[in-house]
């Protein structure tokens, strides 16, 4: 079954606490097949049925993941977070078995500095990220926000009123704000991206893009 779900581009999801329980469902629902494995026998239960195969396992245990076929699959995420010495031991058994794309849960910084170390390619912090994330959101009148490493943002956000009503080639956005505006949401019609002569009226909803202290102010005007 494992090697199966490895063969049609499968994703091994490794501790099935909040982070993981949710991480594989998502997958599932987007049609990745998932190899859940957790060493709490209650949190494999509570998965049986709902994706494709779950198992009880010790993910620190190199021979027992050989065991499941973890060395065929090129993706893993380890959803462990509150465990550093299992987390840490977990991506040495998955870089000793030779999976290529490895994510890996943070608590911490420190812990995310030594998942980074181990070789762990892909270092999340979600409770970090989000808080981060939020505080964005509650300043200003965006609606969504992400946010880049290089300080990069874009953002979903209501336009200002100085643009409206006229082509964005016309209004000059780039030059006054200094952010490109992606697309655009009019209520009732499809996103669109847009060009010089999309026009911006009162009720659209804007995508825009630059560095993240610059969209925050366009975002915050009137």
């Amino acid at each position: 079954m494992a090697k199966h779900i490895a063969e049609v581009g499968g994703v091994v999801v490794i501790g099935l606490g909040r982070f993981g329980k949710s991480l594989a469902l998502e997958l599932e629902r987007d049609g990745v097949e998932v190899l859940g494995v957790d060493t709490d026998a209650r949190r494999v239960q509570s998965l049986a049925g709902r994706i494709t195969h779950v198992v009880q396992a010790d993910s620190t245990d190199v021979e027992a993941m050989q065991q499941l076929s973890v060395q065929d699959f090129d993706r893993a995420v380890i959803a462990i977070g509150s465990d550093l010495e299992a987390s840490a031991l977990t991506a040495f058994a998955l870089k000793s078995l030779g999976v290529e794309n490895i994510w890996a849960k943070a608590t911490s910084e420190s812990m995310a500095k030594i998942l980074e170390q181990i070789g762990v390619g892909h270092v999340v912090r979600p409770e970090h990220d989000m808080g981060r994330r939020v505080a964005h959101l509650v300043r200003g009148k965006m609606l969504d926000y992400i946010e880049f490493d290089d300080g990069y943002a874009i953002v979903k956000t209501m336009p200002p009123r100085s643009i409206l009503g006229m082509p964005l080639g016309v209004s000059g956005v780039r030059t006054r704000f200094g952010v490109t505006i992606v697309g655009v949401k009019t209520p009732g019609q499809d996103f669109t991206y847009a060009t010089p002569d999309t026009v911006v009226n009162e009720g659209d909803l804007v995508i825009v893009s630059g560095e993240r202290q610059k969209v925050e102010y366009f975002s915050a005007q009137d």
